[in-house]
């Protein structure tokens, strides 16, 4: 099975790469806007036109898209979740491949629900940000492209290479430096907000049973577990050996470094500091959890890697640094 592989060197696509490499039945091509690409190609400007001819050259059975953005302001996001993805679709449209895509979604195209509750995939997405609005378009362009095509709602991703600006990067580094600096007492803010983790390396077996089974229609990779930030946070600190105390702050505290929940982003500049509706970064409110049954029922997919081990890893990155 040949295999292309868009964004092979981001936060998941590492995972995918390992995943797809280890199977002797793949042989997989890479693309991307990287000098280590098998081929160097933008998405967000280069033309539909130049992607049909690369993929009747290569002529892959499988296109599994892993690039996209999660952090800039909405224009940014537009073009590097929305076009990029309408680019691929045009180019398989047009190509004589006639190869099946499987698109990496997100849990934030849902936005906010009622905690308690799990999403299913039917439920109707009301994303709470940029970010959630530039990846449901993204889904809605390949749902309605006539390919045979799945789309992979992938929630909160964790464990090793999380990006230090995510939330629990961002737990892991204030651990670091508090354990650094010998503090006994760690104060953290936005701590409330509850997340369903599911680990990388589970994403990217769940890519890779999406690329060899004919479902098509959009599918939730998740834990089916939600977890409150305060709980990682105390898992965290039994793992890393984090003797001290941890005092939560009432409220997100936007823009300060104990503020694990709501980062301050480029949009935050120039405004001044005050409450939030949704101190996590996703727009996705105080609750989420997937309804993981139909990646059991039609990729014979179950997450295995706890969340434990996801963070063990994390920190194990985060003390490499001190």
């Amino acid at each position: 099975m040949r295999v292309l592989l868009i964004g092979a060197n981001g936060y998941l696509g590492r995972f995918v790469t390992d995943r797809l490499l280890a199977d002797p039945a793949v042989q997989l091509t890479t693309l991307g806007r990287g000098d280590d690409a098998d081929v160097r190609f933008d998405l967000a400007t280069g033309s539909p036109g130049a992607l049909t001819r690369f993929l009747d050259a290569v002529h892959p059975g499988v296109v599994i898209n892993c690039a996209g953005a999660t952090r800039g302001g909405a224009r940014e996001l537009t073009r590097h979740n929305t076009v990029a993805v309408a680019t691929v679709c045009e180019a398989l449209r047009r190509s004589g491949c006639g190869a099946r895509l499987v698109q990496i979604g997100c849990g934030a195209e849902y936005g906010p629900s009622q905690p308690g509750s799990s999403t299913a995939e039917d439920a109707v997405p009301r994303p709470g940000g940029p970010y959630g609005v530039s990846k449901l378009a993204a889904t809605e362009l390949v749902l309605g492209s006539g390919l045979d095509a799945v789309v992979l709602r992938v929630f909160s991703p964790a464990g090793p290479g999380t990006p230090a600006g995510s939330p629990l990067g961002r737990l892991a580094e204030a651990m670091r430096r508090a354990m650094q600096a010998g503090d006994g007492e760690l104060k953290l803010g936005g701590l409330g907000a509850q997340r369903d983790f599911i680990d990388v390396r589970d994403v990217a077996r769940a890519v890779h049973a999406a690329s060899l089974s004919a479902a098509q229609g959009v599918i939730n990779i998740g834990s089916g577990r939600a977890v409150r930030l305060r709980d990682a946070a105390a898992v965290l600190a039994r793992v890393a050996g984090f003797g001290g105390s941890l005092h939560e702050l009432d409220g997100p505290v936007v823009g300060m470094r104990t503020s694990v929940g709501h980062p301050r982003t480029e949009s935050d500049h120039g405004m001044p500091p005050g409450p939030s509706a949704y101190p996590y970064p996703d727009g996705c409110g105080s609750w989420q959890q997937a309804d993981v049954r139909t990646a059991r029922d039609r990729l014979g997919w179950r997450p295995r890697i706890n969340l434990e081990e996801s963070l063990a890893d994390i920190w194990m990155e985060a003390a490499c640094r001190i």
